[in-house]
Order: structure tokens, then C-alpha cells, then sequence
């Protein structure tokens, strides 16, 4: 019999075709908790992106599934704990969406020191009726050029983060759970305790996953350090707490905020938009591309399918689950 295969987002055409060779798929596109609830125990696997939720209470009725492939690099939106004690591999991609965010890393940060997306602004919003309003106004941008800027998380975005940096002139501190000595020699980034790289930074750049460690990793205490310096944001909402950030912009401590995530998710309205000066903000849309997208795609499919062969695939989340339910008896295909 088939694997029956559920996809809970609008992917790409190439990779969902791969999939329909081996197995029988129906698009479910974003449904409700109360959907899932009724439906997830049709399904051998399923394939999710970060706009999906999967909390332990559906997981506890996903009788016959085997397998969650994450469609992201993140899977804080999987209840994982509640996956591994009813058995169920939980895969996410890897690598792939690195060069794209890491572009985009380096763009928001441009974009927040030389005020881009406020000029923008002003432009349409009819403020440039001479060239002295903008010599005297914007006297605060600053270049990119020359600073000194942390990254925290030296994964592969990370990585290519710093790669970027450094072709744009900047001195590079790190902290990350282990050293690098790789970007370390490439790039000559300068490994440091969290709280130095936030002192000896004048731009900091967060590209951590979301996990009990790196909950509000930048709170009140640490916005101290980061008093008259710059904040970027491309990894997870959580990893900042909010409260102490929009308090340090009010408080003229944080000279600048760029974020393409958020707490909660999707934003309607926000403290943050009152700063139009000082911050930078956009959807959590840093991975995407079209080419990142189909890549992510077709390493979603092969980690899904790897599964249902009895394989076990490197992007594996859950390693215990190997030893609740061995490869071989999830082996479909």
C-alpha cells in the first residue's frame, strides 16, 4: 500500500511531483488545530512549513503517522516531545535556505544604518521638497564599512553571514555553543563569551534557533550592553524580549532595531511601528527565494521518503525516537 502523505502549505510543483511517485498526497493548505485534529490520523507522513502548528494534542491523534518533515530549518512549531514519545520522526531541512538569509541578513543591516526604508518613505510620502532637508536630516546614517559586528550562531548562516561581513569591511566577534576554527581561519572572526561579543560590537546580528537555551537571550540586562549600538534580528522572534527592546528604542538606549521575525506571528499592529526612524521590519520572509524554496522542497521530500525506506536521515531531530521505534518499523517503501 502507498504511503498517504498530507502537505499543509502551498510548495513547489518539482518537488511535490518527486513525492507523488511514491506516494499518495493531499494538500490540507493551512488548516485549523480543529482540522488537524480530525484528519491527522489518515496520514503515514506529513510535510509542514513554519505556518503550520503541530501541537502535542493533534500529535496525540496521529494514529498511523510515522513521519513530520519540517518544510524550514526551525521546528519549534512541532510539539517534538509529543512526536518522539508516540514515535514519530521529526526531519528539518538543512543548509539550504544559508546563502538566502544570509543575503538577507546583510541587506536588513544596511538597510537599518543607512536608513533605507525611511527614506523610502519620506520620499513617497512627499517630505524631499529640497536636498538641505536631507542633509539635515539624515546626518545619523552610518556605513556598514569598518564596524565591528557579533553574530551570534555561527551555524551555516551564520557562517555565510560572516563570509558577507567580511567582503564588506568588518571586524567579526562570534558566540556560538562550540568554536568554529573554520570561519574562525577563513573569515579571521574572533570567537568571544556572549556578553563580550555584545560589548565589543557595534552591530549585532542573532542567528540562533529558538530553544529553551535561547529564550529572550537578549533581555533588559543584555540591551545594557548593547547601549548606542544596533540590533539585527533573522532567527527566531523569541530570541528577543520585545518589552525590554521596545523600551530600549523609547528610552533612546538602542540606536537601531531590524527584525524579520517576531514574537507572535502574523503582526497587525506594534510598538515597533511607531519607531520608523530607529527600526527596520518585514515578514519573515528572509529565506525566501525562489531557488531556496524548490531546494527546501525537494530536502523536505527526501527526508520524508528516507523515513518511510527505514533510513535514517541526517536532519533527523529526534534521535531518540530511534530507540522508541526502531527504522524498520516505519520501513513503508
Amino acid at each position: 500500500m502507498r504511503p498517504r502523505v498530507a502537505v499543509l502549505f502551498k510548495m513547489k510543483s518539482k518537488p511535490v511531483e518527486e513525492l507523488k511517485k511514491y506516494a499518495d498526497v493531499e494538500f490540507i493548505l493551512y488548516p485549523s488545530v480543529e482540522e488537524l485534529k480530525e484528519r491527522i490520523g489518515e496520514f503515514d507522513g506529513v510535510i509542514v512549513s513554519p505556518l503550520n502548528t503541530l501541537p502535542g494534542d493533534v500529535i496525540k491523534r496521529a494514529g498511523r503517522l510515522k513521519v513530520i518533515s519540517c518544510h524550514s530549518a526551525g521546528y519549534d512549531h512541532v510539539d517534538v516531545e509529543a512526536a518522539t514519545r508516540k514515535g514519530i520522526y521529526v526531519t528539518k531541512v538543512a543548509g539550504v535556505l544559508s546563502e538566502a538569509v544570509a543575503e538577507f541578513a546583510v541587506g536588513l543591516t544596511i538597510a537599518l544604518l543607512r536608513k533605507i526604508a525611511y527614506a523610502d518613505r519620506f520620499i513617497r510620502s512627499g517630505k524631499w521638497d529640497s536636498h538641505r532637508t536631507v542633509w539635515g536630516g539624515f546626518k545619523e546614517i552610518e556605513t556598514l564599512y569598518g564596524k565591528r559586528v557579533g553574530i551570534l550562531g555561527m551555524g551555516a548562516i551564520g557562517k555565510a553571514i560572516a563570509r558577507r561581513m567580511k567582503a564588506m569591511g568588518t571586524e567579526i566577534f562570534y558566540w556560538s555553543r562550540s568554536r568554529k576554527p573554520d570561519i574562525e581561519e577563513e573569515v579571521g572572526a574572533r570567537y568571544l563569551p556572549l556578553d563580550d561579543v555584545l560589548r565589543e560590537s557595534e552591530v549585532v546580528i542573532l542567528a540562533l534557533p529558538a530553544t529553551r537555551e535561547t529564550y529572550h537571550i537578549i533581555n533588559e540586562e543584555r540591551l545594557e550592553l548593547l547601549e548606542g549600538k544596533y540590533l539585527v534580528n533573522i532567527g527566531r522572534g523569541t530570541l528577543v524580549d520585545e518589552n525590554a527592546i521596545m523600551k530600549a528604542l523609547k528610552e533612546g538606549k538602542l540606536k537601531g532595531y531590524a527584525t524579520d521575525v517576531f514574537e507572535n506571528e502574523p503582526v497587525q499592529e506594534h510598538e515597533l511601528f511607531k519607531h520608523e526612524w530607529e527600526t527596520v521590519l518585514t515578514p519573515h520572509y528572509a529565506g525566501l527565494s525562489k531557488e531556496a524554496m524548490e531546494d527546501m522542497g525537494f530536502q523536505a521530500v527526501r527526508n520524508l521518503l528516507a523515513v518511510l525506506r527505514g533510513e535514517v536521515p541526517e536532519t533527523l531531530v529526534n534521535r531518540e525516537v530511534l530507540k522508541i521505534r526502531p527504522p524498520e518499523k516505519v520501513k513503508m517503501l
